[in-house]
């Protein structure tokens, strides 16, 4: 039997900082080979993921599972009561970065998956994807496993994405959706001037300010059965301009847009533009926009999957899951291109802060329900 407490603790120990490995990939690797599990580099630019397949390869029934070991930065060393790294107990937590998000994930459906091929051998597959580009632009993790298992003909048939999905307690919330997620850019442009002679200068502090609160006050939607309402925060107004009787040459803007499936980052992008251009019509200033989109919104209709992992959670927990699109993005969001997905994990409110720490009940009680899904997906 494999113990996720001692794997998670091995795991946390590895300084997995993105794009970094740490070793927690090599441990991994080494960990599931034993098992009879067939693995793959699949390191793209620099980052290192891994591709583990127990079983035939184009098996009727594949489950898949997405995670990663990558972690965010520690940021005040000193600030933390044990060593960010050290994967120390105390009165029953385990402490260390990552050990939330999400090595804990990681080592749960590990433990259950080897646990699960060595007792059962099952008429199937178990694919495991697991990235170390999840915690920065995502860009050679995830997607490089995709692109790669496409070249080689390698299909999930679901996959559970192992993130923290719980705001309070274990089981209390299944993610079958998110929200799209994407960012804008603006850059306001005038003449520079002096303040006393503003017939001579063309001021774009008014132009942005309009510009921010047609962004800020409009309401894309009211939401859907599944979704909150998309949301446009303006997040920064820099303009740099040091001198009270000066006006400036240009000011800069940026704004963050959630939305739901009623939107599309193209859409979106045309409509941000549209305001754009009307704050050039009425202002006489010049507008540069640019656009990043970091994942569409997506949803996995309540159906066998959803279903699946709510019975097992209910039998493990007592309760019943809800189904939810909130919070920020994942990499499901590349996986919802390949197969249906959902997300089922730990509580996330102590993730990326100073002494992360997870409690160690809970990553014996997540192997538990990670065990009982694929029982129950092959039975």
């Amino acid at each position: 039997m494999i113990d996720p407490q001692k794997l998670t603790a091995d795991l946390v120990r590895c300084a997995s900082v993105t794009p970094i490995e740490g070793g927690a990939l090599v441990l991994l690797e080494n960990l599931l080979s034993k098992a009879g599990f067939k693995c793959t580099r699949v390191d793209r630019n620099g980052i290192s993921n891994l591709f583990a397949r127990w079983g035939e390869k184009g098996s009727e029934k594949t489950f898949g599972f997405n995670g990663h070991t990558d972690v965010v930065p520690i940021g005040d060393e000193a600030a933390w009561t044990f060593p960010p790294f050290g994967a120390e107990e105390a009165e029953g937590w385990l402490y260390g970065r990552g050990a939330t998000d999400m090595k804990s994930g990681v080592a749960a459906f590990a433990a259950a998956a080897i646990d699960f091929v060595a007792d059962l051998a099952p008429n199937g597959s178990i694919i495991m994807t697991i990235t170390g580009d999840e915690e920065a632009d995502a860009l050679d993790g995830t997607t490089a496993l995709l692109d790669w298992m496409d070249a080689e003909g390698e299909e999930m048939s679901v996959c559970l994405v192992g993130e923290p999905t719980c705001p309070e307690t274990i089981g209390d919330m299944i993610k079958i959706g998110r929200r799209g997620s994407m960012t804008a850019w603006f850059t306001v442009k005038g003449k520079q001037g002096h303040s006393a002679y503003l017939d001579r200068a063309l001021n774009p502090m008014p132009a942005i300010a309009a510009l921010a609160h047609r962004l800020s006050s409009h309401q894309l939607d009211q939401g859907t059965d599944h979704f909150d309402a998309s949301t446009c925060a303006v997040t920064t107004i820099d303009t740099g301009n040091p001198a009270t009787n000066v006006v400036p040459a240009e000011s800069r803007m940026t704004a963050n847009l959630r939305f739901n499936d009623l939107h599309s980052g193209d859409s979106l992008t045309s409509w941000l533009q549209s305001e754009a251009d009307r704050i050039t019509a009425e202002f006489g200033v010049k507008v540069e926009m640019t656009v990043k989109v970091s994942g569409e919104a997506f949803l996995t209709p309540p159906g066998d999957l959803s279903a699946l992992v709510s019975a097992a959670v209910h039998a493990e927990t007592g309760l019943t899951p809800e189904l939810s699109t909130t919070g920020g993005t994942s990499d499901a969001r590349f996986v919802k291109s390949h197969c249906p997905v959902v997300e089922f994990g730990l509580v996330g409110h102590r993730m990326h802060q100073v002494d992360e720490r997870v409690w160690i009940d809970d990553i014996h009680a997540l192997k538990r329900i990670y065990s009982r899904i694929l029982r129950d997906y092959f039975a």
